[in-house]
């Protein structure tokens, strides 16, 4: 198992204003279900049932909590297994409660929209900050990480946080490169299409050459990837939906989320980042 990504490591950049990723959480505990009243969604493969936005979830409790949340798969609500907030939801939750009052839902629901992605940002940059040697790397990731956070703490709309995000891809392609070139320092191929954006879907990858490749992006729909060593991986939104993950190891993947975790399938001989949890729905 790796460290933490909140842990230094050796030689790279470990002074930085970006929040530790245990901040970056969620914990629904302390939200007032916002996923499962501000979103909606449409009945298909992830949904049992249509939800308008702005509607109750019918499984939500009247504290505030999922009745099925620890069988959504089973209840077909896979969809809800594989959405993280990164910690928005308590964070505009308790904004709210703050205030006081009933906030208006539209405008909650644009903070909320607005928070997840100035957190999403954050979670993948205090990655990058952790695995960058280069000093001029590490300042520009500073410098977008106090814009982020501050958008973040804020009751910011989206429109304030979307110019932000080509800059932050454009870092996080650059560390990229920079750790995945230590798995790759032959220059060998990597494999014959394992490319960002590439369709790998329902594909048999447990012969393929892995560690190193940059997958960003790609379509990995139940493909296989059992026993694979998935180290230096970029990962960064690549579509795992029913991924098959058993004895995989995970562990430095790169910009891997809970949220992927939560689309894939696995069980207990699967590695993951110290901070994502392996989902109720695993097999165990």
């Amino acid at each position: 198992m790796s460290p933490s990504s909140d842990a230094a490591r050796p030689g790279a950049h470990t002074t930085s204003p970006l929040p530790l990723r245990r901040d970056l959480r969620a914990d629904c505990r302390r939200c007032r279900g916002l996923c499962c009243t501000l979103l909606g969604f449409t009945r298909s493969a992830d949904f049992a049932v249509d939800k308008p936005a702005g509607t109750p979830c019918r499984n939500l409790a009247p504290d505030h909590s999922c009745r099925i949340h620890d069988s959504l798969h089973g209840h077909g609500y896979a969809g809800c297994a594989a959405f993280d907030c990164f910690g928005a939801g308590q964070a505009v939750s308790e904004s709210a409660a703050h205030r006081g009052g009933q906030a208006d839902p539209r405008r909650m629901a644009d903070q909320f929209a607005a928070a997840r992605r100035a957190r999403e940002m954050l979670w993948h940059l205090r990655e990058a900050s952790t695995l960058t040697y280069d000093p001029d790397t590490a300042e520009r990731i500073d410098g977008l990480a106090v814009v982020i956070a501050r958008l973040a703490a804020s009751a910011a709309h989206p429109t304030e946080v979307e110019p932000l995000r080509p800059d932050v891809r454009a870092l996080l392609a650059d560390v990229s490169a920079e750790v995945r070139v230590r798995y790759n320092a032959t220059g060998e191929p990597v494999g014959a299409d394992l490319a960002p954006g590439a369709d790998l879907a329902g594909r048999d990858l447990t012969r393929d050459r892995l560690c190193g490749a940059d997958l960003s992006g790609a379509l990995l729909i139940a493909a296989d990837l059992r026993r694979q060593d998935c180290t230096g991986v970029d990962l960064l939104g690549a579509d795992l939906r029913a991924a098959q993950l058993h004895g995989a190891d995970l562990s430095r993947a790169l910009y891997f989320t809970a949220s992927q975790v939560g689309a894939a399938l696995g069980d207990a001989r699967t590695l993951l980042p110290p901070d994502i949890p392996a989902p109720a729905h695993w097999v165990r």
